[in-house]
């Protein structure tokens, strides 16, 4: 693999990995219907509030999502919302799966 394609795998790595927590795969989830603050956040993820906070970080550092302060609050919002299209693409990969079992279970 050369020096470009490695990086290319690498930034994609990031992306990938920066997801790869339920909670995170939620917080995504629930901010594609809308930008909201770490404390509503907080309470439906039903974690504490540095556990939450932590889980937006690695997020924004990763480039998923934004942050953006309003008054006394920090409103979270996606900053690119074809990440999307990635669950769409992980529900088809669990969708085969499941149809492949069941073809052979008959």
């Amino acid at each position: 693999m050369d020096e470009k394609t490695r990086m290319k795998m690498e930034a994609r790595a990031r992306i990938v990995k920066a997801m790869a927590h339920p909670s995170r795969l939620f917080i995504v989830d629930e901010l594609a219907k809308g930008e909201l603050c770490v404390c509503k956040l907080t309470e439906m993820v039903g974690a504490d509030m540095s556990t939450v906070s932590k889980h937006l970080a690695i997020l924004r550092e990763a480039g998923i999502i934004q942050s953006e302060k309003q008054g006394t609050k920090v409103m979270y919002k996606l900053r690119v919302p074809c990440v999307l299209n990635f669950f769409s693409c992980v529900e088809s990969v669990i969708l085969a799966n499941v149809n492949e079992q069941v073809e052979m279970l008959k």
